[in-house]
């Protein structure tokens, strides 16, 4: 599949006529192009992945990696045509089953986290984060493999407060998890 036609402002209809393998996000009616990630940014998305998915075994919560569309300002009764903002986070936790559908995730996920990269870096520490804030993600992580560091927003009265921060060897909570905790000496890979 081509890359899509230029348009003024494309919905999620549009996101559903791509192909597969596109990596592209809409907000507010922009299409955003995603490089593909790298294999340290794979790696590191890989093992949050898995220590998520072994803590949810059995559980209600669901971890998701991306690609998965998160239509975050999604609401019952809209169609296609009337979303305008799908983003696809590299990593999203969904504990109200309700919002799961085949397309991906209607409304808010728990938890979101995105791995910077160079090129992605702005787009994550500012644009994604104004977002998850104003959709109601209750926990944001930001995970930067340049210096493998990982920083935790929590929201808090409609806004995010940092939470905490954590490099190589510190162990973090996921606060919307109750009991769940990350090793990052397992998420940065040594070189």
């Amino acid at each position: 599949m081509p890359v899509p036609a230029p348009k003024d402002h494309y919905t999620f209809a549009d996101c559903l006529t791509w192909g597969e393998n596109e990596r592209i996000e809409i907000i507010n009616g922009e299409a955003v192009m995603m490089s593909p990630p790298t294999r340290i940014h794979q790696e590191i998305s890989g093992e949050l992945f898995r220590q998520l998915a072994n803590f949810l075994e059995g559980k209600k919560c669901k971890v998701y990696p991306a690609p998965f569309a998160v239509r975050l300002f999604e609401k019952d009764g809209d169609t296609p045509e009337d979303v305008d903002t799908m983003v696809e986070p590299d990593i999203s936790v969904v504990c109200d089953s309700s919002k799961l559908d085949d397309a991906g995730c209607k409304g808010a996920p728990d938890l979101v986290m995105e791995i910077l990269s160079p090129s992605t870096m702005r787009h994550d520490r500012f644009t994604k984060f104004n977002l998850y804030q104003r959709a109601g993600v209750r926990e944001y992580w930001i995970v930067d493999p340049s210096s493998k560091s990982v920083q935790v927003f929590v929201l808090e009265a409609g806004n995010y407060k940092a939470q905490d921060f954590g490099t190589v060897g510190d162990i973090i909570k996921v606060n919307v998890l109750d009991g769940c905790f990350i090793e990052l000496s397992k998420v940065f890979p040594n070189e």
